[in-house]
């Protein structure tokens, strides 16, 4: 009986495969751009830097933290972050 089903199966698994694998090329661009993307939201004078270094960062791993860790950093002499009024 269950061999006659064994199509299904493999479909069912080919499927699941499929949702890891785009779940995790989902997850290393968004690992990727991440240190960018703060970067840019707090206007961050290098941020162009920042995401370089976050996305060679998942190559060498020991640069996304510091690639995280930077996208928080003002450089000396910048002007301080504002923050929007509320309504």
């Amino acid at each position: 009986m269950l061999d006659s089903l064994d199509w299904l199966f493999d479909g069912v698994a080919l499927v699941f495969w499929g949702l890891i694998l785009a779940t995790l090329v989902i997850g290393f661009v968004w690992l990727g751009s991440l240190p960018g993307d703060v970067a840019r939201k707090r206007n961050h004078p290098q941020a162009d830097a920042v995401t370089a270094l976050g996305w060679v960062g998942l190559i060498f791993v020991v640069f996304w933290p510091v690639a995280f860790a930077w996208a928080f950093v003002r450089s000396p002499g910048a002007a301080p972050a504002t923050k929007e009024a509320a309504p």
